[in-house]
């Protein structure tokens, strides 16, 4: 009889060891799971905030000497003073573009090297929890993809008068690799250029199409 008890008494602290070992591993799994959103979350608002950053900063600088409407775009008239075409300066758009494209990953690059601040709060994996404590630097590996467009738009101005604004898309594509996983976002930052009020009628093909083509990419 008391072999039989012992026997059950071993039984029933094994069940209970078992139960416990996976409670355990229920609370890892699940701390895991919110600690990796919380760092996710975290890591790509630091990094959203980064690439304006380095895109405001790669625009400023390329645009640094100014670009006037006409540097950008020749508007041809006829003899009766009607408009017969608008071309683009390819030269001077691809070099904007490429420029552009080329100091945005530069400043990506440089300006994440030093990894992100994390507030100790954030590796109980609770949101409500994410803003406190003292701060917590990780290392991440940011992989970016940036592609550089001009877009026309034209907008009516009056009778006889076109409002022609051109504008400069920036696209960063971004990887975030870390410890945790990796997180992936894309950034768009668009900035006025220039832009002119055009008298006379713009040729609908003009209204209607992209006069500046694909864009410019730059790949990592």
């Amino acid at each position: 009889m008391k072999k039989y008890r012992s026997e059950k008494s071993k039984i029933k602290i094994r069940v209970i060891i078992g139960v416990i070992l996976a409670a355990i591993v229920l609370i890892i799994v699940l701390l895991h799971i919110n600690l990796t959103s919380v760092l996710k979350s975290i890591a790509e608002a630091n990094m959203r905030s980064i690439t304006t950053v380095a895109v405001n900063d790669a625009i400023y600088y390329t645009l640094s000497d100014g670009i006037r409407y006409e540097d950008l775009v020749t508007v041809t008239r006829g003899e009766d003073d009607g408009i017969r075409s608008i071309t683009s300066n390819a030269f001077q758009i691809n070099r904007i573009a490429r420029d552009t494209a080329y100091m945005s990953q530069q400043n990506l690059q440089e300006m994440s090297e030093g990894g992100i601040e994390v507030p100790l709060g954030a590796f109980f994996g609770i949101e409500a929890w994410a803003g406190f404590g003292p701060k917590v630097n990780i290392k991440i590996i940011p992989i970016s993809n940036v592609s550089c467009s001009f877009v026309s738009k034209f907008e009516a101005q009056g009778i006889n008068q076109t409002k022609h604004s051109i504008y400069l898309d920036v696209v960063a594509d971004i990887s975030i690799v870390m410890p945790s996983g990796t997180s992936n976002f894309a950034s768009l930052t668009e900035v006025l250029i220039c832009e002119s009020v055009l008298v006379g009628t713009v040729p609908d093909a003009y209204l209607q199409g992209n006069l500046f083509g694909n864009g410019y990419e730059l790949a990592p």
